[in-house]
């Protein structure tokens, strides 16, 4: 049996377990962590959104960038500290200006895509993960955001995703709770939201049913491949170990680059932090005054996500400043302050602040694919839709690793048709 080893235990690492091992490939998940999501895919905001898929490479990205790099409160802040690797990227970033709508529509369509695989494996395999089927609602609080965000509207559809133009009054017949004066907004009725943690961990336990090795508390060290595959060096409890495998597909988040390195490749992925706090709603009048609808705040950057009864994560900024994972306090502070002003109701008594860096790449697209060596494989890079898009890039990479060397033996969807043939 072809054997894969996988580095990487998020979103990414975890659903591309699953979807090789259901190919029947032998599969083992090597984490750095002693369980799987425990860095961008612990505490996100929640959505899984098709409509966010809009490419950040555009001019109006770079002024706001320019405007906001001042404040120690903007939605967009960089560090002006200067490294190579920062400088690169943005390079690279403004180099794919020309490519945003192109991009932009490839990511809806891959969103899209994905939604399948992940609502039909949650469902097959019984995962509980908090899924709210509400939409996402984006408000706009002046007219210059409304009107960029109904060009977008147009790039979206393109890729398959409609999504509506939306009054003050039908936003607060969408989301009751909802408090301010906006211009408008838009509503996409297919997207949702839920848990990013318990989803991952619920899809690698059904993946170690499946066989899927799960290896915690494994540091990478060292990764080569040749023609005979993949070897892979890992320090577990202040011990070495060196494994073969027949092929590696890395899904290392922030940690890809520098193992892509060591493999001879070239994968420009960038830290980029974002913040996040998980309100508890310890009772019944913030309960009632929480929204059901996932929300996106465009002028703020914001993102919330109701999870069940008694939760609310709220998330969003973008912070240029290399792989700090410090939690700030001048940063969680507008959080709390956009949930005092939308939703009054809620207490923010009891607050859980995060910080995780998203795996971005500069044109916002994720790395899906082959390395220099033929044993090597890439899933990583997708930034701030890691969990909206891995089900579809997880399958993508699954297959072309089925190309590249076999079928093992009959997939888990192979057998199950042949048995109900038979039967």
């Amino acid at each position: 049996m072809k054997t894969i080893a996988i580095i990487g235990g998020g979103i990414t690492g975890v659903t591309t377990a699953y979807a090789l091992a259901r190919r029947g490939f032998a599969v083992t998940l090597l984490e750095r962590h002693r369980y799987a999501a425990m860095e961008t895919s612990f505490a996100n905001g929640g959505q899984l959104s098709a409509s966010n898929a809009e490419a950040w490479n555009h001019r109006d990205t770079v002024a706001k960038g320019l405007k906001w790099m001042l404040r120690n409160d903007a939605p967009l802040l960089v560090n002006p500290k200067p490294s190579w690797h920062k400088l690169s990227w943005f390079a690279e970033f403004i180099a794919a200006i020309p490519h945003y709508r192109d991009n932009t529509i490839a990511t809806a369509r891959l969103a899209v895509a994905a939604r399948q695989h992940l609502f039909g494996w949650a469902e097959e395999e019984g995962i509980d993960f908090d899924l709210k089927r509400e939409g996402i609602l984006h408000i706009h609080r002046d007219r210059a955001d409304f009107e960029h965000a109904a060009e977008v509207s147009k790039l979206l559809a393109q890729g398959g995703l409609p999504r509506l133009a939306v009054t003050p009054d039908e936003m607060r017949a969408i989301e009751p709770t909802l408090t301010g004066q906006f211009y408008g907004g838009h509503y996409t009725e297919s997207d949702s939201s839920g848990d990013i943690h318990k989803f991952t961990n619920g899809l690698a336990q059904a993946a170690q049913r499946l066989g899927v090795d799960l290896r915690f508390d494994q540091h990478v060290t060292r990764v080569r491949a040749d023609a005979a595959g993949a070897h892979i060096t890992v320090t577990h409890n202040d011990a070495d170990d060196t494994q073969r495998y027949d092929a590696v597909v890395v899904c290392a988040g922030t940690a890809s680059r520098e193992i892509a390195a060591m493999l001879g490749d070239r994968v420009n992925v960038y830290p980029v932090k974002g913040y996040s706090i998980t309100v508890h709603l310890n009772d019944a009048a913030s309960q009632a005054a929480a929204p059901n609808v996932s929300l996106v705040d465009d002028a703020t950057k914001l993102v919330a996500s109701r999870l069940g009864a008694d939760r609310l994560r709220v998330a969003g900024t973008a912070e240029f400043n290399g792989y700090n994972r410090d939690i700030r306090a001048d940063r969680i502070a507008p959080l709390l302050d956009w949930v005092q002003q939308c939703f009054p109701g809620v207490s923010t008594r009891e607050a859980t602040p995060w910080a995780g860096l998203r795996p971005m790449m500069p044109n916002l697209v994720p790395r899906v694919g082959r390395g220099k060596a033929p044993a090597v494989f890439y899933n990583t890079g997708h930034g701030h839709l890691g969990w909206t898009l891995s089900a579809a890039t997880a399958d993508i990479i699954a297959e072309s690793v089925l190309a590249a060397l076999g079928a093992p033996k009959p997939s888990v969807s192979q057998r199950t048709a042949q048995g109900l043939k038979m039967a």
